[in-house]
């Protein structure tokens, strides 16, 4: 049974899913992209993608080497809650800078994209870490699933709300409305989740002992076998599931010719596949075990990729598009739930700042990769086909750890 303390935090656990995902839905993966290589930048020979690229591995390059001392402050400190909302005020802000951006304002963009980015990725490492203390073991697969689900949620509002925006070309409206959106949305997290501890320990100590114990964490961590295996496999697949995302957009209107409308309703069609994914999922990582699931998701995956190399009409991405989304909240929902297992109690924090920091390196080495062979050949067809090679590797590296059964008997090797 779950009390309706335990219930609170659960459901303003998820509403912080359903405000951010209104960033990962229209700045980080259909409209912004789009406005930003075209109108910003003009994506002539690549070059929208390259600098896309570097704007999104540059802040994954910051986030992967600060989250887990950020996550080892949070915990010697006692103001994870604090430290959540700091980076969420970061991203708002930025959010609402993208107003002031105008055509061949490149490096002002750029800087703009990579401080937003650090906002709102900074402040998962700290979201995340709220998931073994609000739910007991035997359910963190279906919460970690309902609040991926919700955060579909939140993504189809925000798409629908930006819709009639960018339709008649107002922009900045739009990125006015996700600031608010993700601001408004968010406050239940800060009102209900677990609070702050009286630590006793300042923000520069806390620093000092948050290095040296994360220096720690990571040998420890690196130290068990299973995990070190496990972490090497999503380091690989993640790769591909993030370059997916913060290309698809682009790729779409490139390569097919997506009208900003047009990429909007595929993107809500999307959600509405990757949320039922999601429910339909929640029981199955739980009674099959995450890795099953992740597995068979990566499956699908580099089936999604193969298919879009060879894809020339806008209503084949339809199709491929949506079947992509139905695996897109699974992937994510069933590796952090394979994770859960082998973080032990009240090492939450600087264990998922180790998680962050392997997720977020994941996303440094494909869009760098995928801009650069956009750039190179002329074409983002090579590009797209590259992104299957981490999926099938991350395949072939994940079957090798054990764990990763049910969470009711887990078996990991802690």
């Amino acid at each position: 049974m779950v009390d309706n303390k335990k219930r609170k935090q659960i459901i303003s656990w998820c509403f912080f899913d359903f405000a951010n995902s209104s960033y990962s839905a229209v700045i980080a993966a259909v409209i912004f992209p789009v406005y930003y290589v075209s109108a910003i930048v003009g994506n002539t020979a690549g070059q929208g993608d390259l600098w896309w690229g570097r704007a999104i591995s540059s802040s994954m390059v910051f986030v992967a080497l600060t989250s887990p001392f950020t996550g080892g402050i949070a915990d010697f400190s006692g103001k994870r809650k604090r430290l959540m909302f700091f980076y969420t005020l970061l991203c708002v802000s930025c959010i609402s800078g993208f107003s002031l951006l105008k055509g061949g304002m490149i490096l002002e963009g750029f800087l703009l994209v990579v401080a937003a980015n650090i906002g709102m990725e900074g402040g998962l490492v700290f979201y995340n870490s709220f998931l073994p203390e609000i739910a007991d073991k035997e359910y963190q697969g279906r919460v970690s699933a309902w609040g991926y689900a919700v955060g579909y949620g939140g993504s189809i509002l925000s798409l629908l709300m930006a819709l009639p925006l960018v339709s008649h070309g107002y922009y900045k409206a739009a990125w006015f409305m996700v600031a608010v959106f993700f601001l408004l949305f968010s406050v239940p997290a800060f009102l209900y989740l677990p609070p702050d501890r009286a630590a006793g320990v300042g923000l520069i100590g806390s620093a000092v002992k948050g290095w040296r114990f994360t220096l720690s964490t990571m040998r420890t961590i690196w130290g068990k076998k299973e995990l070190r295996k496990f972490l090497v496999a999503f380091l690989i697949y993640e790769d591909g599931v993030n370059t997916v995302i913060v290309f698809s957009s682009i790729f779409a209107a490139t390569t097919l010719g997506f009208t900003a409308t047009e990429l909007v309703l595929l993107y809500i069609i999307v959600q509405v596949t990757a949320l039922s994914g999601a429910f339909l999922m929640a029981r199955p990582i739980d009674l099959w075990g995450p890795k099953k699931v992740v597995m068979l998701s990566l499956v699908s995956w580099a089936a999604v990729t193969c298919a879009a190399f060879v894809i020339y009409t806008k209503s084949h991405f339809w199709f491929v598009a949506c079947f992509a989304g139905l695996g897109l909240g699974t992937v994510q929902a069933a590796s952090r739930a394979f994770y859960s297992q082998f973080v032990p109690a009240g090492h939450e924090s600087e264990y998922f700042g180790v998680y962050s920091l392997v997720g977020k390196s994941s996303a440094v080495l494909g869009p760098v990769v995928f801009g650069y062979i956009s750039s190179s050949y002329g074409s983002q067809r090579p590009a797209i086909l590259a992104v299957s090679i981490f999926f099938a590797t991350g395949f072939i590296l994940l079957n090798m750890v054990k764990g990763g059964g049910p969470n009711i008997e887990t078996k990991a090797e802690l």
